[in-house]
């Protein structure tokens, strides 16, 4: 989503509205913010190193709460306006791609167990 906030800064009166949002914002509210902004980077090298059966609930938690992540910034109003159509645009790509991969997830096949 990165591209639709760069995006977002031309329309005019954007950067305004940051600077007066942002003096309001707690240290704690941040962070929270860039945890939410880290959960998709972490889903990468989890799937690689987390087994099977924590793999699938890994995802099955930060699929719907980055999907959250990337609606509830739409349903906000910002600067009295309607949500930009680039904005809409960008949020329905990530979102119908979460929920897809979360599709695939749930179709996972069990892997096989080897026996030695």
């Amino acid at each position: 989503m990165v591209n639709a906030d760069i995006l977002g800064m031309l329309r005019p009166g954007y950067l305004d509205f940051l600077d007066r949002i942002s003096q309001q914002l707690t240290g704690s509210t941040v962070l929270l913010f860039a945890v939410f902004m880290e959960v998709a980077i972490s889903m990468v090298l989890l799937s690689r190193v987390l087994a099977y059966k924590a793999n699938r609930w890994a995802h099955f938690i930060a699929i719907p709460l980055t999907i959250l992540w990337v609606v509830v910034p739409a349903l906000l109003p910002s600067l009295g306006e309607t949500t930009p159509l680039s904005y809409v645009f960008f949020a329905s790509v990530e979102v119908v791609t979460m929920v897809f991969m979360f599709w695939y997830v749930w179709q996972w096949p069990q892997p096989e167990r080897r026996y030695n």
